[in-house]
């Protein structure tokens, strides 16, 4: 066997990444599939979040846009922020599986 050069120890490595290159490369089809795929998702998302907020501003007995605006009600934003962020997570998670 002839000396271990930086050549023959980079060969099998430089094959690797190259047959990883290929494979991992997607074709056009897959890649539109997967954009509209996300899409889809990204619409069911945001139409299941506005409903659900919808929702809630029929279910409580105050206006929430005239708390937070007029009456400049601090904690009820922080409250409505906390269920928008709650909302969201449960909706990433269910959209994700």
């Amino acid at each position: 066997m002839g000396p271990m050069t930086s050549a023959t120890l980079a060969r099998p490595l430089l094959l690797a990444i190259d047959l990883a290159g290929e494979s991992m490369t997607p074709s056009v089809g897959v890649l539109v599939k997967t954009v509209v795929a996300s899409l889809c998702f990204a619409l069911v998302g945001i139409l299941v979040f506005g409903l659900a907020f919808w929702i809630i501003t029929k279910i409580v007995p105050f206006s929430i846009r005239k708390e937070i605006e007029d009456d400049q009600n601090t904690s009820l934003g922080i409250v409505i922020g906390a269920v928008i962020i709650g909302l969201s997570m449960i909706i990433s998670a269910a959209i994700h599986g």
